[in-house]
């Protein structure tokens, strides 16, 4: 805790808070740190228990993802707090653990916007690698009805499905587009310069074009 303390950062603490994440660690320094100290699921779970933000990433990425049961992932994604430690935790924990897909489809339809985000992140991931046995036509149809109104975090999880089955599904792509056109979801969204903007006419666009170039 220490170590993560001397690695504050103010000026980086105030650009995150800006995202709703409250830490000021460099993230290059902090995944320095869990580089040195390696796999330690025993310290990985005492740091999640600070309830500190940089704490809580460190332990994401030193601890061991298949050694969590599928409980403790529950209570844990609840758990999560800041957008980064929940991005991460399912990005980095969930998709390798081995109840990632029974977790998949628990989450998918929980009352709690954040725990049905983490639902539909891992849907994303199945739409791109391992598509069979989804109806991605249901699941445009629940995009279209309801991403629209949709909470911040489970909107981006959703336009990010979106995406995925525009670019990934040629099948499905003119709705996708057609979709993401009507609802207009994050056509505004600041994009730097060299980066792909989460609009997901232009995500999928983009993607496209790159698949084809290869």
């Amino acid at each position: 805790m220490a170590e993560l303390a001397a690695l504050e950062d103010p000026r980086m603490r105030e650009v995150n808070e800006k995202h709703g994440d409250d830490h000021g660690v460099n993230l290059s320094k902090l995944r320095a740190l869990a580089k040195r100290l390696k796999t330690q699921q025993d310290l990985a779970l005492q740091l999640w228990k600070t309830e500190d933000t940089a704490a809580k990433l460190l332990a994401i990425l030193i601890c061991r993802p298949k050694a969590f049961e599928r409980n403790q992932l529950d209570v844990m994604v609840r758990a999560a707090g800041t957008p980064k430690v929940h991005d991460w935790f399912v990005n980095y924990v969930v998709k390798k653990n081995p109840h990632s897909e029974e977790l998949r489809l628990a989450w998918f339809a929980d009352p709690d916007p954040v725990v049905a985000s983490a639902g539909w992140a891992l849907t994303a991931e199945r739409v791109a690698k391992k598509p069979e046995g989804l109806d991605l036509a249901g699941l445009l149809d629940v995009i279209e009805a309801e991403m629209k109104e949709a909470p911040d975090r489970l909107q981006w999880a959703m336009n990010n499905c979106l995406a995925q089955i525009g670019i990934e599904h040629p099948g499905h792509r003119a709705r996708a587009i057609e979709i993401g056109e009507r609802l207009q979801v994050l056509k505004d969204y600041p994009t730097p310069p060299n980066c792909t903007s989460p609009f997901a006419p232009i995500w999928i666009a983009e993607m496209v074009r790159r698949q084809n170039a290869m």
